[in-house]
């Protein structure tokens, strides 16, 4: 639920709302990503074991911002055009977008996931990345205004 809110507000910024995109990120949001982002965060648990301080706390923050890679960003954009109906914007130019998006937020994603990979107990990391997802749901989606 938390991610859907994110994109419908960007939805309503962009003056794009449709109920078939809320329901379609609602579906994707509660399945998809609830299945595969909390099984990533448990695979980064288990590559990290092995490493301690600074090591532990890099490795994690790196591979949760490369999770968030420009594919993901260009999956998630289809996504949105799918469930807007707008298939003809399916194209390879979403891939574009994901990589300059990506590329722009590196920073605030740098610093959000290393708070949450490494102040934020396990149990609640997918519920911290859910609000922090929700908030680059707005980017994202605005992402294609932007680049």
């Amino acid at each position: 639920m938390i991610y859907v809110y994110g994109d419908t507000i960007a939805a309503l910024i962009l003056k794009d709302f449709m109920v078939t995109r809320f329901l379609g990120i609602l579906l994707v949001g509660a399945t998809l990503y609830a299945f595969e982002i909390p099984n990533y965060f448990t695979w980064i648990e288990n590559q990290t074991r092995k490493y301690h301080g600074i090591a532990s706390s890099l490795y994690k923050t790196g591979f949760a911002v490369l999770y968030f890679n420009p594919l993901w960003i260009a999956r998630h954009l289809f996504f949105i055009k799918f469930f807007s109906g707008q298939y003809t914007a399916v194209s390879w130019d979403l891939l574009r977008i994901g990589t300059f998006s990506f590329l722009a937020n590196i920073p605030v994603s740098l610093i959000a996931n290393y708070f949450i990979q490494n102040r934020i107990n396990a149990n609640w990391r997918f519920f911290a990345s859910a609000l922090f997802s929700a908030l680059m749901a707005i980017y994202y989606a605005m992402s294609e205004v932007l680049f």
